[in-house]
């Protein structure tokens, strides 16, 4: 029975880790919020924008993960920004919270062609540990194994850096996340120290007619641990009205790169922006095992554009465009 708990603490400890070393990012970057995937994007627009999000995983399995999140940034000067994120974190019987610090500076490199490259980089502060109140007898387990006392916790002190190219209406973002190593002594030794994420972002927005336009975009993660590696791929359809309101509905398609036909989750969106308010639901079909007894993932973004300002600096402008009114 002790052998028993002690293996299924070790399973627990490592699904732990994997939490931490992927923070679930699913489409809440589509929440026209690009700030959550890299602190390049921070001061790029022409307001100071917040997106508060919510997502449920595997909606009707018990203690299935979830996350709550909170992002804001806003330009500084001209070719500036600044911006913070937190978030809060379960997942079964671990627990885990953190908060960003980024900044980010953007250049010109051609003013006529509208290159611009910036950089970033954010201090993190992420604290993790096991629920341990939870690990109690049951009718199946009427012992609880004495060792497993006292909370398994740890706080990392981390650093993500990047660097954004954009063309025109073209972006290209590459990432690296948490680019220290995790000190382990307070678990099992038996976890990955190795953090590091690497991500690449890119898309273009294709103007039509009407006050109308496409988003093709593609997401990538490299997860330095285990060498594992997912893509999304993406399209979005946006429609404007005259006071640069809008809608937009979309897709997303994520996959194993070495499984390029068996999605992992796939779904579509939904968002609406009306004046300084901005809000968007996305679901995610799991395409897995677990399926059958979840109604998939739902993820809510309520947001907030506030203090309205054109850039001095065509680097600092929002990449959405109609009339002389920016945003991000």
């Amino acid at each position: 029975m002790k052998y028993l708990i002690k293996v299924l603490l070790i399973v627990v400890v490592a699904q732990a880790s994997a939490q931490e070393l992927n923070v679930p990012v699913f489409t809440q970057y589509l929440a026209d919020n690009d700030f959550v995937v890299s602190p390049t994007f921070a001061g790029i627009g022409d307001n100071f924008r917040i997106r508060a999000n919510g997502l449920m995983q595997w909606v009707g399995i018990k203690n299935a993960p979830q996350n709550q999140a909170v992002y804001a940034d806003i330009r500084m000067a001209n070719r500036s920004g600044v911006g913070v994120s937190a978030y809060n974190d379960s997942n079964g019987n671990t627990r885990q919270q953190g908060i960003k610090f980024s900044y980010a500076h953007h250049l010109i490199l051609d003013y006529k062609s509208s290159q611009y490259l910036s950089f970033g980089i954010s201090y993190n502060v992420n604290s993790f540990r096991l629920a341990i109140e939870n690990f109690e007898s049951t009718h199946d387990i009427p012992i609880v194994d004495p060792s497993i006392t006292d909370d398994r916790a740890i706080t990392n002190n981390n650093f993500d850096i990047g660097a954004l190219y954009r063309l025109d209406r073209f972006w290209l973002s590459a990432n690296a996340n948490n680019i220290l190593q995790k000190n382990t002594m307070n678990f099992t030794g038996l976890e990955p120290n190795a953090l590091l994420n690497l991500q690449l972002y890119s898309g273009y927005s294709v103007k039509t007619k009407n006050y109308s336009e496409f988003e093709p975009s593609v997401f990538y993660q490299l997860f330095a641990s285990d060498g594992r590696s997912t893509t999304d791929v993406n399209i979005k359809f946006r429609k404007y009205n005259r006071d640069n309101d809008f809608y937009w509905i979309g897709a997303s398609y994520r996959f194993l790169n070495d499984q390029l036909m068996n999605p992992l989750n796939i779904g579509p969106m939904v968002g609406v922006k009306k004046d300084i308010i901005y809000f968007s639901y996305a679901y995610q079909l799991t395409i897995n095992d677990l399926s059958g007894f979840n109604s998939g993932t739902h993820a809510i973004t309520i947001g907030f554009d506030l203090v309205q300002e054109l850039s001095d600096c065509p680097c600092t402008e929002g990449k959405y465009k109609l009339g002389n009114r920016l945003w991000q």
